[in-house]
């Protein structure tokens, strides 16, 4: 039997709505019969048809597609046994290359000057009748700060701080609602917009108003009527304004405050003002992934603090808000606030230095329900005072970008299991429309180190597609002309924060330009995503090498010392210019690492000599590594883990050279009792760097160490999440804020950077690692050690679901292996016995240390 498990139009099943002339149809097919090939596959849209045997992402190039349409794409697939399926997916298209006659409409009588602060919610209504029986109806939106909708008082989608974050001078999101079901011959649509990202206080400097003066908002109401008819409704001067409410405060970082007593006679409504907006960006329909509901957590325990509050604990470190059920009187004033960690009996809040993330709610009177919309709290505990516990009930939802889960890994370890638990936390909580760096102090932003070096990480367990598009099309935007990549994106400038001011390259920072789009290919297969970031890599290059080689002579010209470096970033040793003085070994490696994607990007895109070129600058950035920042025995003055670490993994050192490298870093991981010693840089590289080259045992006793600092420490101290710093919370129950090294008091409970360890997971324990992009070719090769008796592992690539599942059991090594359709899978026992397969599922034991069945 042959299936269409999966069919896509730009990644999603349904609900898409592009702007795109060129939108990508995607699909997978399972067949329970082994040795399954496809014979033919065939796209058709209307007159056009394609040729989609071959390959798993095809894009339309017929007739062009027409604004605000529907369409349906069908699929027909056929195998070898002349088994056929055929799907069906459904699509819209937004204004495409048109404009919106809508206004940006907005309070013209707010006026908000206060610095470090965010404004007040501003509201908007407007009311129509529908007359006629309607069809189709749908709402083109979008906003300077961030809004939420109700059609006669019910919201309007499930998304949450749309129109999303983007680089806003050069794009900016709508959103595309299906209103027709909310229609009445009646209808009220009211708008609440906050300050978000575009006027509201922002970064560690709470800068605010960054792209506007205040908030704005623009849309469109099409109706389709069942005459035929067609009615468009847009924002203009007809619209109602007020800056009254029950909501008083919205703001990512303080929380919000609500008074559940306000009552509709108090707005003070007047018509809207047309806005004139100070920046010009592209209006875009959605392509990111939409931020919205996910878990609900109940609380594990309620205790009673020192200080007389009522304390919560949900049992897991996550990104969201709370949800209150609510036996209240007129009048009561309820305080919820919001921390990761408690010490001494109470919330501990010093981390989230000028950040509240508190909740202020006045109750009318009776029963009633709240949750926060326009903001969102990094917390796993609670502190509730002004009511008694009988009175309300709370439950936590968690908020993170509608990632799809693609990965699972399990194994009879339950300390890995729960740091895999806690590496999927750490993702979730920092994905939230971008990647950022933690989800409750005063940050939040898009720092692209984190993100650079946990990439692959994501992939494995994760399906990024949408959520990378849409921050690369930002990374593209806002790369300098210099060719540096700023360090946070989109880029809000800090003041007197010179390395985010500067136009410069930053080793790995920056990386992430080359390093998301190759993890993206790796897991899709889709060249595309190379190919619309290429420009951009060779620019980021070009400005690594200028730097590297200014004042630079020789060899030394492939030495990157110039100009800012973070280095080897939150190393478990050192202060902030420790970490940062090694910056000519991160940043050499670096340039040779970056230098070998290129050339193997180059390759697959068909521009021969440029792989030549990134070929040589490798080879030669490698040799002056080896001969300026090592001694003839493969050593590095000076030693630390990650100067070894980086040149093992990048492949960067002859045969010989390897063994010296790895030599010296075992050496420094025993002497440092199997403890990590490493920053960003290094972190998800070291079990590679050793076991990769012979000293399995080092690796799996680095992993398994629970001692500080370690991956594993952080699970005994009960953390549910990756923190920032190895030491974030000491092994005598205080915490490093960071108060002391140059960091000006940065301490992170859910920082996922670290989390990268995740990829040794998938790639060695499993033993899953992608050969060509997409898997069509992998390999499963599983390391064993660390006295596993067995791991389960499932990766959905864009073929299908690969399985490596394998256990140790009376003497034998027993694996099963399923491979998808239109993949070839390269299986190495742990005798090294080998077997090629193609789609299906297979068994294969042997005995340990013997040979396989």
């Amino acid at each position: 039997m042959l299936e269409i498990t999966r069919f896509t139009v730009e990644d999603l099943e349904k609900e898409c709505v592009t702007d795109k002339s060129n939108p990508c149809f995607s699909y997978t097919v399972a067949s329970q019969r082994q040795n399954t090939t496809i014979k033919k596959a065939v796209l058709t849209l209307g007159e056009w048809t394609c040729d989609a045997t071959n390959g798993n992402h095809h894009y339309y190039d017929g007739p062009p597609l027409e604004p605000f349409s529907a369409y349906t794409v069908h699929l027909t697939v056929e195998d070898d046994q002349g088994n056929q399926a055929a799907a069906g997916c459904d699509f819209e298209t937004g204004k495409m290359d048109g404009s919106f006659s809508a206004s940006w409409i907005t309070n013209g009588s707010y006026r908000f000057t206060e610095k470090k602060a965010s404004p007040k919610p501003m509201y908007f209504k407007h009311t129509f009748s529908c007359q006629k029986s309607v069809v189709k109806a749908r709402i083109y939106a979008t906003a300077l700060g961030i809004y939420e909708m109700t059609l006669n008082g019910e919201k309007i989608g499930r998304d949450y701080f749309a129109p999303g974050f983007t680089s806003y001078k050069h794009q900016l999101q709508y959103q595309t609602y299906d209103i027709t079901k909310q229609l009445a011959k009646s209808n009220e649509m009211e708008v609440v917009v906050a300050g978000g990202w575009a006027s509201g206080a922002f970064t560690y400097a709470r800068r605010n108003r960054v792209y506007a003066k205040r908030q704005a908002f623009l849309a469109e109401v099409h109706i389709e009527y069942s005459d035929g008819s067609f009615e468009k409704i847009v924002t203009d001067t007809n619209w109602q304004t007020a800056m009254e409410g029950p909501l008083k405060e919205a703001e990512f970082y303080n929380g919000e405050i609500y008074d559940a007593r306000f009552h509709e006679t108090q707005r003070s409504w007047q018509p809207a003002s047309l806005e004139t907006v100070k920046i010009k960006p592209r209006i875009i329909a959605q392509i990111g992934v939409p931020v919205r509901e996910h878990e609900v957590f109940e609380p594990k325990s309620m205790t009673r603090s020192p200080s007389g509050k009522w304390l919560y604990d949900m049992g897991q470190n996550f990104a969201g808000i709370v949800k209150l059920t609510i036996q209240g009187n007129e009048g009561q004033k309820l305080t919820i606030r919001h921390a990761e960690i408690l010490m001494d009996g109470e919330l501990f809040t010093e981390p989230l230095r000028t950040a509240k993330q508190a909740i202020i709610y006045t109750c009318k009177e009776g029963k009633q329900v709240y949750q926060p919309r326009l903001t969102y709290m990094g917390f796993r505990y609670l502190s509730v005072e002004g009511i008694d516990p009988e009175a309300i009930i709370i439950e936590g939802i968690a908020l993170y970008s509608d990632v799809r889960e693609t990965g699972s890994f399990t194994c009879s370890n339950p300390q890995l299991n729960q740091l895999q638990s806690n590496i999927l936390w750490g993702a979730k909580s920092n994905f939230v429309d971008i990647p950022t760096d933690c989800p409750q102090r005063d940050e939040r932003m898009g720092w692209t180190g984190d993100i650079a070096l946990f990439a692959r990480t994501a992939s494995n367990n994760f399906d990024m597609r949408r959520f990378y598009e849409k921050w690369l099309q930002d990374v593209r935007s806002e790369q300098r002309k210099s060719g540096g990549i700023p360090v946070t994106v989109p880029l809000v400038v800090v003041p007197f924060q010179w390395e985010i001011m500067i136009p410069m390259a930053v080793d790995h920072w920056g990386d992430a330009v080359i390093l998301v789009p190759w993890a993206e290919y790796l897991s899709s297969g889709d060249p595309e995503v190379l190919r619309t970031t290429y420009h951009a890599m060779k620019k980021y290059h070009k400005a690594c090498l200028f730097w590297a080689q200014l004042f630079s002579f020789g060899k030394h010209r492939r030495i990157w010392r110039l100009l800012h470096h973070y280095g080897d970033w939150v190393a478990p040793e050192g202060k902030l210019w420790t970490w940062m003085l090694r910056g000519k070994w991160t940043g050499t490696a670096s340039l040779a690492n970056t230098s070998n994607l290129l050339a193997q990007i180059a390759t697959i895109l068909g521009y021969s000599e440029d792989s030549t070129y990134y070929q040589k600058i490798f080879h030669e950035t490698s040799t002056a590594y080896r001969q300026l920042l090592m001694d003839k025995d493969g050593r590095v003055k000076k030693e630390f883990q990650t100067a070894y670490v980086l040149p093992l993994y990048y492949q960067m050192l002859t045969e010989t050279d390897a063994k010296k490298a790895a030599a010296n870093l075992a050496r420094l991981v025993r002497e440092n009792e199997y403890h990590i010693g490493t920053g960003f840089p290094g972190t998800p590289y070291i079990l590679f760097a050793l076991a990769d080259n012979g000293y399995v045992e080092e690796a799996y006793r680095m992993l398994l160490t629970d001692t500080c600092p370690s991956w594993l420490f952080q699970v005994k101290a009960g953390g549910t999440t990756i923190w920032e710093r190895w030491d974030a919370l000491r092994e005598d129950g205080t915490s490093n804020t960071g108060a002391d090294d140059g960091t000006n008091g940065m301490v992170s409970f859910n920082h996922y950077a670290s989390g990268a360890v995740g990829d040794f997971f998938y790639r060695r324990i499993a033993g899953i690692e992608p050969i060509k992009g997409g898997y069509q070719v992998f390999t499963v090769r599983p390391i064993i050690g660390g006295d596993l008796t067995f791991a389960k592992t499932k990766v959905r690539c864009s073929y299908g679901e690969i399985i490596s599942n394998w256990q140790i059991a009376d003497g034998y090594f027993s694996i099963e292996v399923q491979v998808p359709i239109g993949t070839t899978a390269h299986l190495q026992m742990p005798s090294g016995q080998r077997h090629q397969l193609t789609n299906g599922k297979y068994q294969f034991s042997e005995a340990i240390g013997g040979s396989s069945a």
